[in-house]
């Protein structure tokens, strides 16, 4: 017989924890009937009886659907946005695919634009001929933001 008290006790004690877990950690809005402190000394006092009337009748369930990613009930009963981790949030995502994609646009942009550059400086020096070209000439700097030519690259 004292195993069954002992087993029944055991199963009040963590009824109560887990009620309690539930009561603190639930939203402002899904609390029914009474204030959380209300429902903490209830199941505190009497953890049987507290625990299962928590369950029964302290916390709102939405039946059928669990409530939606980022949104919970404020007091005065409309939803309203929670705010979400970045790598959770599918507009700040979007918004990091478009910036990279611009971003690799604008790099594409002046990469054809040197390579256009590029061939427009041998066409000329092909079209001047060999002993119009200066050999002593300047040589070519890319301009701000450009990637290095070859030439320009240290050697490792």
């Amino acid at each position: 017989m004292v195993r069954v008290y002992a087993l029944l006790f055991v199963v009040q004690v963590v009824l109560a924890v887990c009620a309690l877990i539930s009561c603190l950690s639930a939203e402002e809005g899904q609390i029914r009937a009474l204030p959380r402190i209300a429902w903490v000394l209830i199941i505190l006092f009497f953890p049987l009886v507290g625990s299962i009337a928590w369950f029964v009748a302290g916390r709102e369930t939405t039946p059928g659907r669990p409530p939606a990613a980022g949104l919970r009930r404020s007091p005065s009963g409309g939803e309203r946005r929670r705010p979400v981790a970045p790598d959770d949030d599918p507009e700040f995502l979007d918004s990091l695919a478009e910036r990279s994609r611009r971003d690799d646009q604008e790099l594409f942009r002046r990469w054809e634009e040197d390579l256009r550059r590029r061939e427009d400086d041998l066409r000329r020096r092909d079209t001047a001929g060999p002993d119009q070209s200066t050999p002593h000439a300047e040589p070519l700097r890319p301009r701000e933001g450009e990637p290095p030519r070859e030439e320009d690259r240290p050697e490792v």
